[in-house]
């Protein structure tokens, strides 16, 4: 079956949704351009983590949501629209929260948002955007491991969840050139104007240094680092990607999306994933197959 892209929709309606009517009209018009442009489903993105308060109307919109799908699908003779939302860190207080038990029955799936932890226009020291590990259980980084562990430890199955990976990194200004670690001190963005660059940019930008210039995989964040002069530079190369999409089958989680394709560099990333998953495959089938070998035998 030839899979067909999900429509993301941001969620610019915050203001709006106390109203049952503003909910109806989003819920129908929503519904309505993903079976005209004939996508299999609907993305939810934006939607930040609040109080019990504000997320009670969120919660609602989603149960709404849901069933206007069903109906949808009983009246048109098509398959219900898969119904999707972005995620983004819970707070390990739990002040901010999720409507958790609305979501886990309305949504087919949650895009765990796995980066952008740490920003240069945000912060005045570097920061790993996408970590997968802290390098400590006492380390305070945010990071893909704690996340996903929140997001189970709040009742949603590791089958629910989707890890968005970043296909982008950051470039932050250092203080001191000597001073280079993660958590070093940083006066902004370098290069672009909030220090957001793409891989296939990162990768040009690298290059440009000339013979011998590379970035070092760090595996105990699980990103890669390029730091020249004044510039400090976290994304995520062929290694970190790989890493993530092992996490995410170790986790057993439903699978991974990335964020965004253009971003590529020759599909470099992409494949790297997807070599990845077929070596994952290829050896369980061999396993299998010995052992179907040996009960033969």
């Amino acid at each position: 079956m030839k899979s067909k892209p999900l429509f993301a929709i941001s969620s610019l309606l915050a203001a709006s949704i106390n109203q049952s009517s503003s909910r109806k009209s989003f819920i129908e018009s929503s519904i309505e351009t993903g079976r005209l442009y004939g996508f299999d489903g609907l993305n939810l993105a934006s939607v930040m983590p609040g109080n019990s308060t504000s997320m009670t109307n969120w919660g609602t919109l989603l149960e709404d949501w849901r069933t206007a799908v069903a109906l949808e699908s009983r009246n048109s003779g098509k398959s219900d629209l898969l119904l999707v939302m972005t995620g983004y860190n819970f707070s390990a207080t739990r002040l901010l929260s999720y409507p958790a038990e609305s979501m886990k029955k309305s949504l087919d799936w949650v895009d765990v948002f796995a980066f952008d932890n740490y920003l240069p226009t945000r912060y005045n020291f570097t920061g790993p955007h996408s970590a997968l590990y802290s390098p400590s259980s006492s380390s305070s980084w945010l990071n893909i491991n704690n996340s996903v562990q929140e997001w189970l430890n709040r009742g949603f199955l590791a089958t629910k969840l989707v890890l968005c990976m970043p296909y982008h990194g950051y470039a932050w200004k250092l203080v001191n050139i000597n001073d280079n670690d993660v958590g070093a001190p940083a006066s902004g963005p370098m290069i672009t104007i909030d220090g957001s660059i793409g891989y296939k940019f990162i990768k040009a930008y690298i290059r440009d240094y000339g013979y011998g210039a590379a970035s070092v995989y760090n595996g105990t964040f699980g990103v890669n680092f390029f730091t020249s002069g004044q510039t400090w530079i976290n994304f995520d190369s062929v290694e970190a990607i790989r890493a993530k999409v092992s996490f995410a089958k170790e986790k057993g989680l439903l699978g991974y999306s990335v964020f965004q394709l253009d971003n590529d560099d020759n599909w470099e990333l992409s494949t790297a994933g997807m070599n990845f998953v077929i070596a994952c495959l290829s050896l369980i089938w061999s396993n299998i197959t010995l052992r179907i070998s040996q009960i033969l035998a």
